[in-house]
């Protein structure tokens, strides 16, 4: 008698073997999460934390350069790098001495300090924009510079992009659904509607943003120069010099959210590309993982807000926390744009960057995959698609996630970190080729995995 054909395995199959091997290979990561989820709502500080593919969270031990060691002694590459925080790498020296000298002396006052003063005009010549304010993250940020332009222009209505992410701003989780505005499922306890004071249109579609700023109520456009929070999405060609002449003509703010595309260039993607916003902000990186969060503004803006000040008197903008400036995050800012985020790294990290898009690319045409490669400066994303989604509709479309789940899970046994939440792959000034190497071996042997699988 012959023997019935063995089962094809399918991904499911791969998914189940990888978390066996993940559970086998993590015991002190698992002791952990069940000790962690006795104490922690959801099993972590913070639940983002939870949202690896993995069984539980690896716990981290330390990082140094762009390298993390876990509590089970395993060694990863990290391409998530914090998810940015750590763009320049971990463990940065400067910064570790900038900051241990600084709590020695006070962590914070409620009082300016003479750095200050160098920290602005480091960021006025990098970004410029003359005048800045500190926040202690760009969720913060965001919020400050959305209540700034609706009290300088008058008008209730902010715009953003289908598809787009600015922190923990609730104005800004709107989104669409078969092409009508809604507010996204994960606004949990907002009982506003905020659709009536949110637009949404697609990104990289000048006509309907034109149509959105046409009623003249638009305050600002909170935007990305390129959108990297439902997978990366780039501007497409004139796209956004559209869009800055459309916000003026309509007397729109411009407000460009630099906290992921601070990977162009060193003085951001807005700088770079000579796109003029009448606001910036940037977070995550720029204090080296320190929570700090900056935004500048114009000359003539900022004479706007301080008439709109005026009109309400002292202490009653609501605008800031007490942590916003402190000594320690303007010690570490200090550091990070002086000592860290130099010329020299930014030409590490896209050189680092060129080296990974040219491997995949190769993963891709030598195994015939469906798949595109899409980069902003030294972020790099590996897209479920043959060519890149021009807007958050079609990416949509894209984002397999049992696809996301299983290679997120594969690169984590093999001792690779990606940002968790999609396909993010960021390189660090420290990141060596080798690791780089790695990471395309790593999602090589995926390909070749899922060729076995049935269909």
């Amino acid at each position: 008698m012959t023997p019935a054909p063995a089962h094809a395995p399918t991904l499911s199959d791969l998914i189940h073997a990888e978390t066996r091997r993940f559970t086998a290979e993590h015991p002190r990561s698992l002791a952990l999460s069940r000790q962690s989820a006795e104490v922690w709502r959801g099993g972590a500080p913070m639940h983002w934390m939870t949202d690896w593919a993995s069984p539980c969270p690896v716990f981290a031990a330390q990082g140094v350069g762009a390298q993390v060691t876990d509590v089970d002694s395993r060694l990863y590459d990290d391409f998530c790098l914090a998810d940015t925080p750590a763009m320049f790498g971990h463990g940065q020296e400067a910064v570790a001495r900038a900051i241990a000298d600084q709590a020695k002396r006070g962590t914070g006052f409620m009082l300016p300090t003479a750095g200050a003063v160098i920290v602005g005009r480091l960021l006025a010549e990098r970004f410029g924009l003359p005048l800045w304010q500190m926040a202690t993250t760009a969720s913060d940020a965001n919020r400050a510079a959305i209540r700034w332009a609706r009290a300088v222009t008058g008008r209730p209505v902010i715009l953003v992009f289908d598809g787009c992410y600015h922190g923990m701003v609730d104005d800004a989780f709107v989104t669409l659904r078969g092409g009508q505005p809604s507010m996204k499922p994960g606004l949990l306890g907002q009982v506003h509607d905020l659709t009536a004071t949110t637009r949404v249109v697609p990104f990289n579609d000048p006509e309907a943003l034109a149509a959105a700023l046409a009623p003249g109520d638009v305050a600002a456009v909170l935007a990305e120069p390129a959108m990297t929070n439902c997978g990366m999405i780039l501007p497409q060609p004139g796209f956004l010099d559209t869009l800055r002449d459309l916000t003026r003509r309509a007397g729109t703010l411009l407000i460009i959210d630099e906290t992921h595309t601070l990977s162009t260039a060193p003085g951001g993607y807005a700088r770079a590309h000579g796109l003029e916003p009448d606001m910036l902000v940037v977070g995550k990186a720029i204090a080296g993982g320190v929570p700090a969060a900056v935004w500048g503004v114009t000359a003539e803006l900022s004479e706007h807000m301080d008439a709109a000040a005026a009109r309400t008197g002292p202490g009653q903008s609501g605008i800031g926390t007490t942590l916003s400036g402190n000594a320690l995050a303007i010690a570490a800012m200090r550091a990070m744009l002086s000592e860290v985020m130099t010329d020299a790294a930014y030409a590490r990290m896209l050189a680092g960057a060129e080296r990974l898009m040219t491997g995949l690319r190769g993963v891709i045409a030598a195994r015939d995959l469906p798949w595109s490669v899409v980069h902003v400066g030294a972020r790099v994303e590996l897209v479920f698609a043959p060519s890149p989604p021009k807007d958050a509709a079609a990416m949509r479309e894209a984002l397999d996630a049992p696809l996301l789940h299983a290679l997120h899970l594969w690169l984590i046994n093999r001792g690779v970190l990606i940002a968790p939440f999609h396909t993010m792959m960021l390189v660090s000034p420290v990141t060596e080729d080798a690791a780089i190497d790695r990471l395309i071996a790593a999602v090589d042997g995926f390909a070749g995995a899922l060729e076995g699988l049935a269909a």
